[in-house]
């Protein structure tokens, strides 16, 4: 089956920040390579003139690097068309229709906030916007099981399930895109990918800085809605999920919903949240707030391949340091031949997923000093690490919706399946505990590892001149 373009772009929230931040240099560089092709017609309730919109837009490519290319800039700025109105009145989407043209395959981006998907979503369908037209969804899609629920089926009403393409930039990322190619593109990976050889895995996703400007919007989420239960748990799936039938996002999207739906519920006790010292003090944060700023949590999955094997997960702000990684710590040799080779004298070998701020692979493993003596140290071996001129996650998939290519979007059964998880816990919930900032979290977290037998690996950030 031949898979038709997108032949305009109606990017909903055209003045908004992300918008402003990803959309826009996202853009740019699809001008840039050749790869934007249609008109785009932005809408936004603000009642500006083309030429604001163009200096935005300017704007935003200037503050994301440099305009290095000045035809690509022009080409982005000829293809803007601006429609101002509000999304509960029908005449703006007429508007749309009208400024459509002779476009019979539109894709609409809604880059606005969550509470009003519902609203635009049925507009379109109202306006025969909806027919052979995409659907991108921003995260969060739903912030509990039975909200997922609610718009997955609003959405349905509208649009086929294959027309709808629900955004998490974290799988457009060139590093989190590795994960899945080393795993099936190596043959030596997959015999020892399992409970019998893996002793536990740790997932972590820490930033160095606060909440910044957006203490009303984690005051309504929390880390756990924030990162937790979309990107890192995507992460985890593709580390988790069994071989694909075929080569094909059918496939890949069927064995990581199997994933989550074999993931055991969380409850409280599963669960560490923190809140480091100050957060009351953000603006348009409550005085008395419980909202977590860090999770913790230790998750199972009951299938075959990884029954038994504890991931641990966590993700918090003003932590040590800003990385994203994940640490596969195998099982230590069965046989204690050399004195430094016990589990009791240090961790097992490991092998290390780092995916910011650098993309590597790394493989831990013990080496021999040199002497008389059978002793060693373990050493990590990189294997690769990202190369310039990659593809921005938002180019990736903007470009991917459009063409129609859903493997780096999540499906409505992946999305209730990952709430269905942690719904038990977003309610029913120990108390936060306060942490100092530049610290690795409470240290409830440390202690729920270690009841395991088990400790965080705490990144470490090489410069270039150490990597090498």
């Amino acid at each position: 089956m031949t898979i038709s373009r997108s032949d305009a772009l109606v990017l909903f929230g055209v003045t908004g920040d992300l918008a402003h931040k990803m959309i826009f240099p996202a853009l740019y560089a699809m001008a840039k390579r050749g790869d934007l092709t249609v008109p785009i017609i932005g809408v936004a309730f603000q009642e500006w003139s083309l030429a604001q919109l163009h200096e935005s837009v300017t704007c935003s490519i200037k503050q994301s690097g440099e305009i290095d290319n000045q035809s690509a800039l022009l080409h982005l700025l000829s293809s803007l068309t601006y429609v101002s109105g509000d999304y509960n009145d029908p005449g703006t989407f007429t508007q749309i229709k009208k400024v459509l043209g002779s476009a019979q395959r539109p894709a609409h981006y809604l880059a606005i906030p969550p509470s009003l998907f519902e609203t635009v979503i049925k507009a379109l369908g109202t306006a025969g916007l909806a027919d052979n037209a995409r659907v991108i969804v921003e995260k969060p899609f739903g912030r509990d099981l039975a909200s997922a629920r609610e718009l997955n089926l609003i959405a349905r009403s509208v649009f086929p399930e294959d027309s709808i393409f629900r955004i998490d930039h974290f799988l457009g990322k060139e590093a989190i895109m590795n994960i899945l190619y080393f795993r099936f593109a190596n043959s030596f990976l997959e015999p020892i990918w399992n409970r019998n050889y893996v002793s536990s895995v740790q997932v972590t996703l820490s930033e160095n800085f606060g909440v910044e400007s957006r203490g009303a919007f984690y005051e309504s989420a929390g880390c756990l809605r924030d990162v937790i239960q979309n990107h890192l748990f995507q992460v985890i799936a593709l580390l988790a999920m069994e071989p694909p039938a075929y080569r094909g996002f059918g496939a890949v999207q069927s064995e990581k919903t199997k994933v989550f739906q074999a993931m055991r519920p969380l409850q409280p006790d599963d669960l560490v949240r923190g809140q480091y010292a100050g957060y009351r003090g953000e603006a348009n944060v409550a005085k008395s707030s419980d909202v977590e700023t860090f999770c913790a949590l230790r998750l199972f999955i009951d299938s075959w391949r990884w029954e038994g094997v504890p991931w641990y997960v966590r993700s918090g702000k003003f932590l040590a340091e800003t990385v994203n990684e994940v640490l596969v710590e195998f099982k230590s040799p069965p046989q204690r031949l050399f004195d430094d080779s016990a589990p009791t004298t240090g961790r097992g070998n490991y092998l290390r997923f780092r995916i910011s701020p650098t993309s590597a692979v790394a493989l831990a493993a013990r080496v021999k000093r040199a002497g008389k003596e059978f002793t060693g140290d373990q050493r990590e071996l990189y294997l690769c690490e990202e190369q310039p001129g990659e593809e921005t996650p938002y180019e990736r998939l903007l470009g991917d919706a459009m063409a129609g290519d859903g493997a780096l979007f999540t499906r409505e059964d992946a999305v209730e399946a990952a709430w269905a998880v942690v719904e038990p816990v977003l309610k029913t919930h120990h108390r936060v505990l306060s942490y100092n900032q530049g610290t690795w979290g409470p240290k409830a977290a440390d202690q729920m590892i270690a009841r395991d037998g088990h400790s965080w690996l705490q990144p470490v950030i090489l410069t270039k001149e150490e990597r090498t």
